[in-house]
C-alpha cells in the first residue's frame, strides 16, 4: 500500500451496476469495478523524466498478439542497442519481468514505497472516502442537436412544419455575418475522455479484486477505467 503522499490509484474494467444496501437500510446505487492486481513498469523520477509518476498495466496480453517494443517494455530483450549502451557503461533501464499489458497508464505523484516489478492491489484504496474516475464514454456517433445537447426541440402546436427536431436559429445578422465558435450544433457524441469527479467509495473487496462505487461510471461494461484518489476537498 501506497504511503501518504504518494500516488493513490489503480487500473481496472468496468463490470456494471448494481445496487447495495447501507448499514442504515437505504440502497445505495453502485459501480462495480474490477480493479488490479497492477503491475509497476516504470517509476518517473524528475532527474530522468522532468516529472514524478508511476507507470501502471492492467491485463495480460498474450505474447504472440503482443509487438516486440511491448515485449521490450516489459522485460529485458537482446539487441544491437542494447550491447552498444552496455558497453558504454549505461546502466539498463529497469524492467519488470512480468508479461505485456493490454492497459497502461501514468499516474501523476511520488511513487513513495513503489518500485518496478511490485504489484498494486485494490487494498491500496482502503481507507480512501472518495475517488476520480477516468474512462472513455460511450460512443453515439453523428448526432443532432436534441441528443447531442439536450435540447427542448420546435413547439409540437401549429405554425411548425416537420421540424420539430431541429434546432433553431443558430447565426446573427449581416453584422458580423458568421457564427462565433462553440455554437452547440450537431455533431460527433461520445467516444471521449471523461472525468468523474469526488465519488464516494461504499466498499472495497480485497478477495475478489472489487471496488463499488457510489453512482455511474462513464463508458460501458468491460470498459477500462483509472480510478485514483480525487484531490477535490
Amino acid at each position: 500500500m501506497a504511503t501518504s503522499g504518494s500516488v493513490v490509484g489503480i487500473l481496472g474494467r468496468k463490470v456494471g451496476m448494481t445496487q447495495v444496501f447501507d448499514e442504515s437500510g437505504r440502497v445505495v446505487p453502485v459501480t462495480v469495478v474490477e480493479a488490479g492486481p497492477c503491475d509497476v513498469l516504470q517509476i518517473r523520477t524528475p532527474e530522468r523524466d522532468g516529472y514524478e509518476a508511476v507507470q501502471l498495466g492492467y491485463l495480460d496480453k498474450p505474447r504472440r498478439l503482443a509487438s516486440r517494443s511491448q515485449r521490450g517494455h516489459v522485460a529485458k530483450l537482446d539487441s544491437k542497442r542494447s550491447k552498444r549502451r552496455s558497453a558504454a557503461g549505461i546502466d539498463p533501464v529497469a524492467k519488470s519481468g512480468c508479461e505485456p499489458k493490454r492497459f497502461i497508464r501514468e499516474l501523476r505523484g511520488a511513487a513513495g514505497e513503489l518500485e518496478v516489478g511490485s504489484q498494486v492491489k485494490v487494498d491500496a484504496l482502503e481507507g480512501v472516502d472518495s475517488v476520480d474516475v477516468v474512462a472513455t464514454t460511450k460512443g453515439r456517433g453523428f448526432s443532432g442537436a436534441m441528443k447531442r445537447h439536450n435540447f427542448a426541440g420546435q413547439r409540437a402546436s401549429h405554425g411548425v412544419k416537420k421540424c420539430h427536431r431541429h434546432m433553431g436559429g443558430t447565426g446573427c445578422s449581416a453584422s458580423p455575418s458568421r457564427l462565433f465558435k462553440g455554437i452547440r450544433m450537431p455533431g460527433q457524441y461520445g467516444s471521449a475522455r471523461c472525468t468523474v469527479r469526488n465519488q464516494k467509495v461504499v466498499r472495497v473487496d480485497a478477495e475478489k479484486n472489487l471496488l463499488l462505487i457510489r453512482g455511474a461510471v462513464p463508458g460501458p461494461n468491460g470498459g477500462y477505467v483509472v480510478v485514483k484518489k480525487t484531490n477535490k476537498l
